[in-house]
């Protein structure tokens, strides 16, 4: 796999090292919320952070810790709620305040702990939802006829 960065591609050992600083610096931000005081009383908060980390890290497709608009639309393609570019601008302003076009770790994590039901928490919380309730199937799709059409 390799990631486009700038105007070159980085795969193998720089793609590797990428990610390993991602993830130690959004392992700093869950340690961050795991100290503080506001969210003492979240249950299982270990265990949230370690699934919106590993869920963020699946999204931020350039690896900078930020999940644009075009991770956001892949995001939502791949959960099966493709969305408008309006739609999905909406989502970026709701979850950020409207103060930047991309989402941060911190924003996320907050908008996954927080009260407000942010579309996009509602989708990932679907999409969990989903994954643990019904096994996709698996093989080829059964035969139809022409009659069982609608």
């Amino acid at each position: 796999m390799s990631v486009a960065l700038g105007n070159r591609f980085q795969g193998g050992k720089a793609f590797g090292l990428l990610k390993a600083r991602q993830e130690r610096r959004l392992a700093e931000i869950n340690r961050e919320f795991l100290c503080d005081q506001k969210y003492s009383d979240e249950e299982n908060l270990v265990e949230k952070l370690a699934a919106f980390k590993e869920k963020y890290m699946e999204f931020d497709l350039n690896n900078e810790g930020e999940i644009d608009l075009m991770s956001l639309k892949r995001m939502m393609e791949k959960l099966g709620v493709p969305k408008t570019h309006l739609e999905m601008k909406k989502m970026i302003s709701e979850v950020t305040g409207g103060v930047s076009d991309t989402i941060s770790y911190r924003d996320f994590v907050n908008m996954m702990l927080g009260k407000r039901s942010a579309v996009l928490k509602l989708v990932m919380m679907f999409e969990g939802k989903a994954n643990e309730s019904s096994p996709k199937p698996v093989g080829p799709p059964p035969e139809r006829d022409i009659a069982s059409l609608p």
